[in-house]
């Protein structure tokens, strides 16, 4: 039992992980084409380019965006003005005509970054009989945040059990 005021101490566990023959990884870096500035449901391009999650029975899939101007999120797939109204509301969170000292890329590469912070660059997807357990109205959005369409490179890393 910890006293207020006391720092709370750190329990650490040292497990003898268990051979499990159906337990793997697989990772591959996979190229999205480019795309205009906005926020764009990517998820079957994803899909296309990773056939491997069809193997895995249950596990996790993470997706880790290799760029600091463009983001990864999950959102809604099915009214196309979502995708809209997040760029609108993106805009008006973090906007272009700011003070920034960083300019030397253009007047967008600045709020790309802070964007690209506040999202985030990765997200983590279930994995459940060999499918990505999204919810039904959910899908993988890539957010370009730059006013020029760039090739983003994402690192899709799988790791569970395998179908027998």
């Amino acid at each position: 039992r910890r006293v207020m005021g006391e720092p709370a101490k750190n329990f650490f566990c040292t497990c003898q992980p268990q051979s499990d023959p159906k337990m793997s990884w697989f990772q591959r870096t996979i190229s999205l084409k480019p795309k205009r500035r906005g926020c764009h449901v990517v998820t079957e391009e994803v899909l296309r380019q990773v056939p491997e999650l069809s193997s895995f029975q249950i596990g996790i899939c993470h997706l880790f965006l290799k760029h600091t101007s463009a983001s990864l999120s999950i959102n809604e797939n099915a009214d196309p003005d979502v995708p809209k109204d997040m760029e609108d509301s993106l805009n008006r969170i973090v906007p272009e005509d700011a003070p920034y000292r960083h300019t030397d890329e253009g007047s967008d590469d600045m709020p790309a970054h802070v964007k690209s912070s506040i999202v985030g660059v990765s997200v983590s997807v279930p994995i459940s009989n060999g499918r990505l357990n999204l919810g039904t109205w959910q899908g993988l959005y890539l957010n370009e945040h730059r006013n020029h369409a760039h090739s983003r490179q994402i690192v899709v890393t799988l790791q569970g059990q395998q179908n027998s």
